[in-house]
């Protein structure tokens, strides 16, 4: 043992991190983490960001690690600070991302004793990080056994004297646990097909598009595809239009999920449908689904290349048969009301197209993107989240997703812009351009207006429910010094984006929305 300066635990934990192969980190300083703000200022190939707001940096941390597919460590201050980054860490658990928290923590003999700045912070993230070391003397073991597949918590107690005890041991070599494959189950699932094969694809990592769209092109069965799969438009005739109700009209005696948990209805109607044999091919493992179902675990395309080929299966129920003739039906309401929400998500598909990037950002416009946006024109990366986090840190993950990129667009809800306000702060120095903030703004939670129980609800109920509001976001695109303009129909969205940040307000009818939906739901197929 050895008697070594404060920075010395800071500089062995930085160093236990850079072993283990994270090379970027969000840091929000204080006093208590300077030690680890220091030895991250003195590491060579890194990169360091840094936020006031710890919630924001999470999911700014996530949204790095959807861009690199690589590990990202928040670095925070003690006390209810580390609590902040619950929410980024659950989410990153349900997408089986490596955030890192590295938490400063006062001695451990403050532990219970309500001391300023003090809380147990050992285990704060129970089930939803696959380890927390606590370091209060040496380092050597921060990552031991860590998968590099799920959160990871290094808790570090940092002494109040400028002295402390540490220990000299070297740094074990870090070896990540290895993922086992086992394809058997996919070869069987294709045993017996002549009842039917639907596939709902969610979203997916870019490098497994390839190998996903390839064989989707080979076994040639009906598609429900999300919006965040990038594969929705590059299937052409494969992908069912208004495939909820249609399925949920000819139910398929066998169903393959594909990447993440679908957000289309079809996929929750399956909890009441056990006669219905579903699989799921899952990088996170999570089937999605309370009933019994199978679920292969690991990355998409090796699995798919493990299986080898399977030939064509083919639309055994006709499913695609009518496809024509619904997209048609679909297009014409689209025009019959041109400012109705569905109708302006699609006009500004149209100029998105051009986007390198877009980031949906919570659950109305993953879905009305996935029904109504135009199909012509790929946008090559699109990307959400929405495991489990709803409406938080949306702003914030697109923010770390896409940082330094020419020509990304976000959507969202007004809801969600308002839950994440302060995340422009984290665009400050980015060289990106024609970046470009839409929020729909319909004054409140409309998607919930759509459910049959609050639709049976007084006004008064449902404006609570709604969480009904009259704000505009002029004033907060001028506090972040974005450009700002608004559109309250199809004809005033014409969207130029610049130097800085364009935030799009766009506004919806919402007389034409409700017509929409109640022709809408008069086409052929029933109610959604």
């Amino acid at each position: 043992m050895l008697t070594v300066s404060e920075t010395s635990i800071g500089k062995q934990v930085i160093d236990a991190c850079l072993s283990a192969g994270i090379r970027e980190y969000v840091v929000c300083a204080g006093a208590r983490n300077l030690s680890l703000v220091a030895a991250l200022a003195g590491a060579e190939e890194v990169i360091v960001w840094s936020h006031f707001e710890e919630r924001a940096a999470g999911f700014f941390a996530l949204g790095r690690m959807m861009d690199s597919r690589e590990p990202c460590a928040v670095v925070t201050t003690s006390g209810t600070a580390v609590a902040e980054l619950l929410p980024a860490v659950i989410e990153s658990h349900y997408q089986g991302r490596p955030l890192v928290v590295i938490s400063a923590d006062r001695p451990s003999g403050y532990r219970g004793s309500g001391a300023p700045q003090v809380i147990d912070q050992v285990g704060i993230f129970n089930a939803y990080a696959e380890s927390c070391i606590d370091v209060q003397t040496g380092a050597e073991e921060c990552f031991s056994g860590w998968s590099m597949r799920r959160p990871w918590h290094v808790n570090v107690c940092v002494e109040e004297t400028d002295a402390m005890i540490a220990s000299d041991a070297q740094l074990a070599e870090f070896k990540p646990v290895r993922e086992k494959l086992e394809v058997g189950g996919l070869l069987k699932f294709f045993d017996a097909c002549w009842q039917g094969v639907v596939v709902c694809l969610g979203g997916l990592e870019p490098e497994d598009r390839g190998e996903v769209m390839h064989f989707l092109q080979e076994i040639k069965v009906p598609v429900l595809a999300d919006a965040t799969s990038g594969l929705r438009e590059l299937l052409g005739n494969l992908v069912l239009a208004d495939g909820d109700r249609v399925l949920k009209k000819v139910k398929p005696a066998k169903v393959l999920r594909i990447g993440e948990v679908p957000v289309g209805r079809f996929w929750r109607d399956l909890e009441e449908m056990p006669e219905v044999e579903v699989l799921s091919l899952s990088r996170t493992g999570f089937s999605g689904l309370a009933r019994e179902s199978q679920v292969i675990t690991g990355q998409i395309g090796r699995i798919i290349r493990g299986v080898g080929e399977i030939g064509e299966v083919g639309d055994v129920l006709d499913l695609l048969k009518e496809n024509s003739r619904r997209w048609s039906q679909i297009d014409e309401l689209l025009e019959s009301y041109p400012d109705s929400e569905p109708s302006m998500i699609r006009t500004l598909s149209i100029y998105a197209s051009i986007a390198d990037t877009l980031y949906l950002g919570n659950s109305l416009p993953i879905r009305e993107w996935a029904q109504f946006s135009q199909r012509e024109h790929p946008i090559e990366i699109i990307r959400a989240n929405r495991g489990a986090n709803g409406i938080d840190g949306q702003l914030a993950t697109w923010a770390g997703l896409t940082y330094g990129t020419d020509d990304a667009w976000c959507v969202v809800g007004d809801l969600t812009a308002m839950y994440d306000l302060s995340a422009p702060a984290l665009l400050d120095g980015c060289e990106g351009v024609g970046r470009v903030i839409v929020v729909l703004n319909n004054g409140g939670g409309k998607i919930f207006d759509r459910l049959p129980r609050v639709a049976k609800m007084n006004g008064q109920v449902r404006d609570v429910i709604a969480n009904s509001h009259g704000y505009s976001f002029e004033a907060w695109a001028a506090m972040w010094g974005m450009d700002y303009m608004r559109a309250d129909s199809a004809e005033e969205m014409e969207v130029e984006a610049g130097e800085v940040p364009l935030v799009v307000e766009v506004c919806p009818c919402d007389k034409q929305t409700q017509a929409f939906w109640k022709a809408y739901e008069a086409i052929e197929g029933g109610a959604s």
